[in-house]
């Protein structure tokens, strides 16, 4: 990769030496400057960037949003566009041509562009339960975008010009089993404790950009039916209620034997168990007589270095 195009991709990495080829060898006809920032791996993922010719440093990592904030503060970033990617999705083809076909000929007042997202799992694209297609900030021009600092459901928000979408897709295939699955999602939980958390008591700044804006788009609105409506359920109705809409209503049943076990551990199971955490820790934080000791009392009960800030 010789960074012979407008674009620069920025991928995360820490372990990824399962997924790392693939994702890089579906940008190639984007023939992009690729930068890898990296966790500290201690596999096989930097051999395998460097031997693909690609740019590797290494960062802390304390959460996505601070750790991709980094990468586009200490790439150096020449090009006109930036793509965000993980290291377990890859560009369809149809998706990477119509990039490298479209983006030359865009007005200068388009400064996004939201990519179709798929779910693969269990070896199965997940074309039902609401799941299909998810519209994500992916692609815009350098400088004209920043990343929500939020510690979970983190997104791309533009500071100027607008957005437009593609055609086709790109894909979120993770190729390890159940079991990493279910320990990468118990430690999402934790995260998105800690927002429901701060919500309550505001011990931090929350950016809360996109609803304070009044974002119409398919993200903003999840955005706000979620903290504004599903996290003010009573307890745990809202993982009751919206794993039988996606399954029933949203046809999640039609993904077959994978979908059931798709929609039910990431519709239900992972809801249950954010609202478990939240009631453990709220518990412990109501025994707290102020901000700055809550504060400490989340660090200590998430492992987590919270912000200093308090409301």
């Amino acid at each position: 990769m010789n960074g012979l195009s407008d674009i620069t991709v920025i991928i995360l990495t820490y372990n990824e030496e399962q997924h790392i080829k693939r994702a890089i060898n579906s940008l190639e006809a984007l023939h992009p400057e690729i930068f890898i920032v990296d966790s500290f791996s201690n596999d096989r993922t930097l051999e395998i960037a460097r031997e693909m010719g690609v740019t590797v440093l290494q960062h802390e990592f304390v959460n996505q949003a601070k750790q991709f904030q980094w990468a586009l503060d200490n790439c150096a970033i020449n090009t006109e566009w930036v793509l965000r990617m993980d290291a377990d999705e890859y560009l369809t083809a149809a998706l990477a041509e119509e990039i490298a076909d479209k983006i030359p000929f865009l007005s200068s007042d388009i400064t996004g562009i939201k990519l179709r997202l798929r779910y693969v799992v269990f070896g199965k694209w997940m074309k039902y339960g609401g799941r299909y297609p998810l519209l994500q900030m992916r692609l815009w021009r350098h400088g004209k975008a920043r990343m929500e600092q939020r510690w979970m459901d983190e997104h791309m928000v533009l500071t100027e010009g607008q957005a437009i979408s593609f055609k086709y897709d790109f894909a979120d295939h993770n190729l390890h089993d159940v079991g990493w699955w279910t320990d990468k999602h118990n430690k999402y939980a934790t995260r998105e404790a800690i927002e429901v958390l701060n919500h309550k008591y505001h011990l931090f700044d929350i950016d809360n950009h996109m609803i304070d804006s009044g974002d119409k788009s398919q993200t903003g609105i999840k955005r706000f039916i979620k903290e504004r409506i599903y996290n003010k359920m009573p307890a745990f109705s809202g993982p009751v209620f919206y794993f039988l809409y996606r399954y029933i209503i949203r046809l999640g049943f039609l993904d077959g034997k994978e979908g059931f076990a798709y929609h039910f551990l990431q519709g239900f199971w992972y809801r249950v168990l954010v609202e478990v955490k939240v009631m453990e820790m709220g518990r412990e934080l109501k025994k707290c007589k102020d901000q700055k000791k809550r504060l400490a009392k989340l660090e200590e009960l998430t492992g987590f270095k919270l912000s200093s800030t308090i409301k």
